[in-house]
Order: C-alpha cells, then sequence, then structure tokens
C-alpha cells in the first residue's frame, strides 16, 4: 500500500502504457519515481540497483510484435526471469504489478508468453512473501500509441492524419480501455493490498468498421474543417483525444476566414457538434498565461488583437513548439493533451486571445495541472 515517499519503478518506462504511467505518478506527491532504461536488463549491476531501489515495480516491459513469433516468447519470458532473478540475488521483495494480456487465452506466442511471465511471478511470489498482482489487460488504446504496433486504433489515427486510409481486414468487436482508465486502475491496485490475478475490465466495445467510421468523422470534420465533431460519451472523448495527438504539429496555427466590408470584419471562432465553454483574455506586453497542461479537455487558443507566441512542450520532453501569431491575421492553435502549453504577448498592444474548452461529461477531479513549459 502507497504511504509517504514510495519509490516506484516501470520496467518498459519509455513505452506506451510506462510514458502514461509515469506521467500519472509523477503528479503523485506520495511517490517517487524510480529511474529505469531498457539496457538494464542487458546490465547486471544496473538491473539490480533497479530492484534495490523499489518499493514496488510495476513490469510493462514486453515485445508484442515480431517477424519471428518464437522471438517474441522468448524475450518476454527471459526479461520477467532476469528481474525475478534480480531480486533474489539482491535478496529484497517489493510489491509485483505484472501486465499480462487477454491474449493469455489465446493460442499465439505473446499471449503463452504473458501467460508463463504471470506464472513465473506468482511462484516466486509465494516462495518469498510478495504481494503479485497479475493484471490481465484488454485492448488498450490512447495518445501515443505506435501506429501498426500498440493498438488498431493508433493505426487509423495515423493513417487517417496522414493521407492513408484504414484497412479493416476483420470486422470484429474491439473491447477497448482507455489509457487513462487503465492508469487509475493500476494506481488503484498499487495502493491497495490486492494480491493475485486481476482482470482488469474493459470500459468500451466498437466494431472495427464503426471505429473506423468515427475516425473518418474526425478527419472530415475538425481536421479538414476545424469543427469539433460530437463528444458526449467518453469513448468519443477518448478516441477524438487519441486523433488529436497524430495531427503533425506544423498543422498550426490555422488562420481563420475574414469578412471584411466598410463596417468592419467578421471572423467564425469555433464551429461545434458539441458543447463547450467560451472565454476571453486581455494580457499586458510582455506577460505570460497558462503554463499547465490537460489530460483529457479540448481547448482551442484564437489570437483576434495584438501579437502572441503560443508555446508547448510534450510533458516528459525539453522540445518546445513555439507558433507565432497577428490578431491582424486571426488564427487558433488546440492544445493536444499532455502538452503543456502557454501564450505570451509579444506585442506592444494589449493581446486579446478568445477560448474554447470542451469537457463533455461529469469529472469532478481537476484536469489542469501547472507547470513551466
Amino acid at each position: 500500500m502507497v504511504n509517504e515517499n514510495v519509490k516506484i519503478g516501470i520496467t518498459g518506462q519509455s513505452g506506451f502504457m510506462g510514458k502514461h504511467l509515469a506521467n500519472y505518478l509523477l503528479l503523485q506527491e506520495n511517490i517517487s519515481l524510480v529511474p529505469f532504461d531498457k539496457s538494464y536488463f542487458e546490465n547486471e549491476n544496473d538491473l539490480n540497483q533497479f530492484v534495490k531501489s523499489c518499493d514496488s515495480i510495476v513490469h510493462l516491459a514486453a515485445m508484442n510484435r515480431h517477424e519471428d513469433p518464437q522471438v517474441i516468447y522468448d524475450t518476454n519470458v527471459d526479461l520477467t526471469k532476469k528481474l525475478i532473478a534480480a531480486c533474489e540475488s539482491q535478496g529484497v521483495t517489493p510489491d509485483m504489478l505484472f501486465s499480462s494480456s487477454t491474449q493469455e487465452a489465446a493460442d499465439n506466442h505473446y499471449g503463452r508468453s504473458k501467460k508463463e511471465g504471470g506464472r513465473l511471478l506468482e511462484e516466486w511470489g509465494q516462495k518469498v512473501g510478495a504481494r503479485v498482482v497479475n493484471m490481465v489487460i484488454p485492448n488498450v488504446f490512447g495518445p501515443f500509441g505506435r501506429p501498426y504496433y500498440n493498438s488498431v486504433v493508433a493505426t487509423f489515427c495515423h493513417q487517417l492524419t496522414h493521407g492513408e486510409a484504414p484497412n479493416i481486414i476483420n470486422d470484429g468487436n474491439l473491447k477497448l480501455v482507455y489509457i487513462n482508465e487503465l492508469i487509475d486502475d493500476m494506481y488503484q491496485l498499487l495502493t491497495s493490498d490486492k494480491n493475485g490475478k486481476v482482470m482488469i475490465a474493459h470500459r468500451h466495445e466498437i466494431l472495427v468498421s464503426e471505429l473506423a467510421e468515427k475516425l473518418i468523422d474526425y478527419k472530415a470534420s475538425y481536421l479538414d474543417n476545424g469543427k469539433f465533431p460530437m463528444l458526449d460519451t467518453p469513448l468519443d472523448l477518448a478516441l477524438f483525444n487519441t486523433y488529436r495527438c497524430y495531427i503533425d504539429h506544423d498543422h498550426y496555427p490555422v488562420s481563420f476566414t475574414k469578412h471584411t466590408d466598410d463596417r468592419g470584419s467578421f471572423v467564425e471562432i469555433v464551429r461545434a457538434n458539441t458543447s463547450g465553454q467560451f472565454s476571453f483574455s486581455t494580457t499586458k506586453p510582455g506577460i505570460t498565461r497558462g503554463n499547465h497542461f490537460h489530460t483529457r479537455k479540448a481547448e482551442r487558443f484564437a489570437v483576434i488583437k495584438g501579437k502572441a507566441k503560443i508555446s508547448l512542450r510534450k510533458t516528459g520532453t525539453d522540445e518546445v513548439i513555439d507558433y507565432i501569431i497577428d490578431g491582424d491575421n486571426p488564427a487558433y492553435v488546440d492544445m493536444p493533451i499532455w502538452y503543456t502549453h502557454n501564450i505570451t504577448n509579444i506585442g506592444e498592444e494589449e493581446l486579446i486571445t478568445l477560448f474554447w474548452i470542451n469537457e463533455p461529461y461529469n469529472q469532478e477531479d481537476a484536469d489542469t495541472y501547472f507547470v513551466n513549459v
């Protein structure tokens, strides 16, 4: 159970699930994240030091795909054996959360490797008295997943933001869990006394053809025309936020159509098939607003007067993306989730910015985390 300053390590920290879990744990005041690099599995001393430093280990490291299925099985089982060997050599018994898969019931090498990894860890836990939670996880999707590797959602999103068309090979029924939902489950397990096998519940079901249809609509309405689609269910918002993260950054800023006549000018800021909140700010020269990120909200910054620099930085990275916008040519930038963002008045006059933000289903917990760009 997590109390004060518990040290948690994540094997596979640089992977899809590992990055999301690491980002989440870094937001928790009572947790210290122990660094991990995949090279540790090839360096006995590094792996030994890692396991000695951890109160809990979330074992996510695994190979999902390879042209030789036997390599998948051998690699995944070997990773688990090395982790157990390191714990035994150092005489440590950290809590262990293992990411298995619903594919462990299927007759394939990946599924069998997960089933064997879970068995080995449970056997070790019983022998040394360590808490081992074997998480059987359904299909996971979410932002930053690798296309053609992590999920069909990642593949379709990548294709539809890069001029390709989804190819439906088998129109089966997908049972899905969104990465935010899975990470919340993992945290609840880390902070509990649960032991043994745990079936992670899927939250959503959708046919592959229905998934493709939704994402094709996102391309037509949002990417091609800047119009927000219907986002009135948790699945809709999760899919939309996932889709947005595959759009190249050079898509922004997007210029508005400006209608001008003798009376002045008219600019349409947002079209949406969903609910949202509008607001505006005035910013004095040299002042910066923001320096925070969101994990689920869709947000648009529209500069209508003055000169602004909008800066984005993906959490966990150092690269900063800057957009310069002048109100004489109104334009917008939409904020992807997990990107810290701010806006700075770099002109000599007052800056006026319009904001539109969407959060369609009831959430009582906060979704704004302050970190400097």
